[in-house]
Parts: C-alpha cells; structure tokens; sequence
C-alpha cells in the first residue's frame, strides 16, 4: 500500500500593507537644497515636507543639522541616589551640568563628553543612566503608580524600564518584554545594575504575548526606523534608513499595538511612543489601532478633553477635567516644543540641539 500524502500546510500570506506615500514638491525640493539635508534620504524629506505645516517641516529638517552639537544628558537614578547626590558628584568631579526644569531628576551636561563619565562611582555603580531627553518623556506620561501591574513591551536595554521602576521606588509590579537573547541579556544587566529588583524579563515576542495577560499600563516604545535620532553627517545614525526598512517597522508597529490594546485592563492606559517622526509609524498607526479597538480611545495630551470626558461633562453641565502631567506641563510653559501632526492630542517633538525627534501618545480603554 502506498503511503498517504501528507496534506501541504498552505502558506500564510501577509496582507497588503497600504502606508501613506508622498511625493515630491516644491517646498521637498526647498528643504532637500538645505545644507542640513545633503545625506537625508529623499523619501524622508519628501514625508516630512508633506506631512507636517511648512514651517514646522523647516525646522524638523533643519533640526537634524542642529543635533550635531546636542549635549550629553542623563537621568539619576532614584533607586540609588538623589539629584543633589549626583549633582555633588559631577561638581566634584568639575563636570558642568543644569538640572532640567521639567525634570528635576534629569541634567544637562553642556560641556562633557560620556567617557568623561564612565570612570565616575555615579557611573559604575548605577546611581545614573545616560538618556535622551526625549526618551525620558513616555514614563512620565505613562504616569506608574505603586502596587500596578506593569509591563514594557520593547524594553531593552532598559532605560524607560529602569525609569518607570524608579519613578515608582520599586513599587510597582513591573514585567519587561524583549524578543533578542542578547539584548534581553543586556537589559537584565541595566536593570541589575539599577537596582530595579524583581522585574521579570520575558524574552519573547510582545505581538504573541498570552491572552491571559492583562495590565494597568502598558509602555509601548515600538522598534522604528530611528528618523528622529538622525545627525545630520552622521553616516552611523543614517545607516539602513529606508523605505524597506519603514515597511517592515510599520507592519510591526501595528502588530503591537494590536495586542498592547487587548492587553489593557478596563480603565488601563497605553502610551505609544517612537523616536520616528514619520507619520506612517505615528498617527496612521495609532488610528488604524483606534479605528479597530472602539473599547480604546485616545486621552489628548494638548490640553483638550477626551471625546469621553467632554460628553459627561456636558451632560453633568461641568466644566471638563484636562488630564496632565509633566510634559503637558512642560509644553504648556514652554519648556519642551511640539508640532501638529494629523492627530490632534498626540505629540510629535520636533529634533532639535536639545531634544530627539519623538511621537508620543496616550490612550486609555474604556472601563
């Protein structure tokens, strides 16, 4: 007798991934005659002249130019140390440094390099962590109270974990995810080396996290092309940056977000953050999420109501509350700029000498 045929398994097939594409213009072709933008690929100037206003796309190119000269910045760690602690170091050791206004525990050091650092007790012992300014944003918005359930669903190497753990003394139940080996095993040591004790490490991929998962908040800092971390000159910061590599992110981003939403407790909040300040892995993402989880709905972060919190207060006859928190506050006064992009209540940060380009938003699910 002959053997029976093993039935071919059919091919899963992705589905078509349609992203926003634009073309060149006039005001592309203005901004790809800047100096700052000799070695930008086109594509990108090309999006962010038709994604964003003329003169906010003026300055995020020529932001890049300015990141050449943008200073080291780090965070202390508040598991280990006070900000004066750290500020008592760096005198002793003649660094200059300021303390950043909207972040007490974050400084500005104007004139130092980071090896300048690394000989430093501050340093070896974990008491700071170097960090952009940008990246310290999403904890706070994140806004982690104690006793919570918690989880960081890119987290390596480790710097919004281990923040998220000090802003928090350790008190919140934090899980971190990471899908690399080696880059699961660099954030065990960053979080070993913080002081943040007890935060599993799940070495997975987040998109296939267990249904039986569900948290308070989720920190999504999605894996990106990186456009808002690029120096102009910069070949390094540059590299690999292209269409291929924005689909590939987009398909990704999308995937997480999907199952960051259904991970969410009633009432739980998701912040969604990347250092890309193309619009294809920020608000078209987002809204294609949003589009898809009605449960889910977007909690502004430019001093507007929720579309939630506008309908009760109109029917209570109330003024509507505004949620805030350190950054609104900080734009509000001034401290940190922000553009508009094509979805009201999220934020992009233009790159500047002082700040990454970032995208940062905030949703809450309905309880």
């Amino acid at each position: 007798m002959s053997k029976p045929r093993r039935r071919k398994q059919k091919k899963q097939v992705k589905a078509e991934l349609k992203l926003r594409q634009f073309a060149a213009t006039e005001l592309s072709d203005q901004l790809a005659a800047l100096p700052c933008a000799a070695d930008l690929p086109r594509f990108m100037v090309d999006t962010v002249a038709g994604a964003y206003a003329p003169a906010d796309a003026e300055l995020m190119i020529e932001g890049f130019g300015a990141a050449a000269t943008r200073p080291v910045t780090l965070r202390a760690n508040t598991l280990k140390a006070t900000a004066e602690d750290i500020a008592a170091a760096l005198d002793a050791a003649g660094i200059a440094h300021r303390p950043v206004a909207w972040y007490p525990d974050a400084s500005i050091l104007p004139e130092a390099q980071v090896s300048d650092l690394w000989d430093l007790d501050i340093y070896r012992d974990g008491k700071i962590y170097l960090q952009s300014l940008s990246s310290m944003m999403p904890p706070l918005v994140l806004g982690a109270q104690a006793g919570e359930d918690i989880l960081d669903m890119c987290a390596a190497p480790g710097g919004k974990t281990t923040q998220i753990a000090a802003l928090t003394q350790g008190q919140a139940h934090l899980t971190a995810c990471e899908m690399s080996i080696p880059r699961a095993e660099k954030l065990e040591a960053n979080l070993h080396r913080q002081g943040a004790k007890n935060v599993p490490v799940m070495r997975i991929d987040a998109r296939e996290l267990d249904e039986f998962f569900r948290f308070d908040r989720i920190l999504l800092d999605a894996p990106c092309t990186g456009t808002g971390t690029v120096v102009s000159g910069n070949e390094k910061s540059l590299r690999g940056l292209t269409e291929q590599l924005l689909s590939r992110c987009a398909r990704s981003q999308r995937a997480l977000l999907d199952r960051a939403m259904g991970a969410l407790k009633p009432g739980g909040t998701l912040v969604y953050s990347t250092c890309s300040i193309l619009p294809q892995e920020n608000e078209d993402a987002l809204q294609e999420a949003l589009d898809k989880h009605m449960d889910c709905e977007l909690i502004p972060l430019d001093g507007t109501p929720s579309e939630s919190e506008a309908r009760r207060a109109q029917e209570a006859g109330e003024e509507p509350r505004i949620e805030s928190n350190a950054l609104t506050e900080a734009i509000a006064a001034g401290q940190v700029s922000a553009i508009a992009n094509g979805l009201p209540g999220t934020l992009t940060i233009p790159p500047s000498r002082d700040f990454e380009g970032f995208y940062i938003a905030l949703i809450r699910k309905r309880s």
